[in-house]
């Protein structure tokens, strides 16, 4: 989401003259209804504090809001295909779906066809379009902060879209009275790379990633799996630490984060990422150097692997870890991400 001030004021302006110069610089999510609008979309324009601004429509998704059906914000510059609108209206009325080859047979549509018309129109994949779909329904009271999330849902707040299913799929069904099931926290963190999202415990942070990052639905799962636990929305002591420490951090403020944290993982994980906390800020690795450290110098594809695994980035700095001829390597966040990180922290003060 955009946050500086000066963008969202020209922005807001562009989007009251509907000037056609900034379609696909920005997208605006209007709070008050959940939808996503283009900046020339002839509805009643909202008031400025009810508007969100979004450099891309995939991080409008994933902060749950609803492409437009006037202005069709995702079809620029084509109007949407038959195909792709049956699609949409498909994932709108099921959108915590999983999608199969069957399940577009049954819609007389080639998986194919539908992969390469999303990637064509909205510049990702029809999954990657129905997943971000489904995790910003997720996601939607955890940006709201509700904290009583399980008896909002049970009266019914959002039913008929699958909200219900979509959030409970992900983060599981929070219990009335059980001792069985342990109670995680979440909230949703803005950052000047992007939103965030946060678990913890009450004692520690569990999970922090970019709500983008690819696989972050698998990883929510497979932490609540481990953990035998619900995730419900409550920005907890621990989840406000590390927002403070976060806006020191992309201010070039902060050296090492202080947030307590648990780490979720096998021995050789933990080692591998206590290791990377070791790497000074400003200073790169490779992975076969960080496999040398670990005593493990024939290891570099399982280092590899453990540093993907790594589910607090920024506090487990993974991107410092570069391929050995000194390119970027891989990253979970992103490859832009990684090198803005890389170059920030070269010039924050040691």
């Amino acid at each position: 989401m955009i946050t500086n001030q000066r963008d969202i004021d020209k922005y807001y302006d562009m989007l009251v003259e509907k000037n056609s110069n900034y379609e696909g610089v920005f997208f605006v999510g209007v709070k008050t209804t959940g939808i996503l609008c283009r900046p020339t979309c002839p509805a009643k324009k909202p008031l400025k504090e009810n508007c969100e601004f979004f450099s891309t429509a995939k991080e409008a998704l994933l902060a749950s809001y609803r492409p437009c059906k006037r202005c069709e914000p995702l079809s620029n510059p084509t109007k949407l295909s038959p195909a792709v609108k049956l699609l949409v209206d498909a994932i709108e009325k099921n959108p915590e779906k999983k999608w199969t080859d069957k399940d577009f047979d049954e819609l007389s549509i080639s998986a194919n066809t539908a992969r390469r018309q999303f990637k064509k129109q909205f510049g990702m994949t029809f999954i990657e379009y129905a997943r971000s779909r489904r995790l910003g329904l997720a996601f939607k009271h955890i940006r709201g902060g509700n904290s009583i999330i399980n008896a909002q849902i049970e009266s019914g707040y959002e039913s008929g879209n699958g909200f219900r299913d979509a959030f409970s799929k992900t983060m599981g069904e929070v219990p009335h009275k059980s001792k069985d099931i342990t109670i995680l926290y979440s909230a949703w963190l803005e950052t000047k790379l992007g939103s965030m999202l946060a678990i913890s415990d009450d004692d520690s942070l569990l999970l922090l990633e970019f709500v983008d990052r690819k696989g972050l639905e698998t990883e929510i799962k497979k932490l609540r799996m481990r953990l035998n636990a619900a995730i419900t929305p409550e920005k907890t002591i621990i989840i406000q630490q590390i927002e403070a420490e976060l806006a020191q951090y992309f201010n070039g403020e902060l050296i090492d984060f202080k947030t307590p944290i648990r780490y979720i993982g096998s021995d050789f994980q933990q080692n591998v990422w206590e290791e990377l906390r070791r790497i000074p800020i400003g200073e790169t690795i490779s992975y076969k150097g960080l496999a040398e450290k670990l005593g493990r110098p024939t290891a570099s594809r399982a280092v590899a692997r453990a540093n993907g695994a790594n589910q607090l980035s920024l506090i487990v700095p993974c991107h410092r870890v570069i391929n050995t001829n000194g390119a970027l390597g891989g990253y979970g966040g992103g490859l832009a991400r990684k090198e803005w990180l890389i170059k920030h922290e070269k010039m924050v003060p040691k």
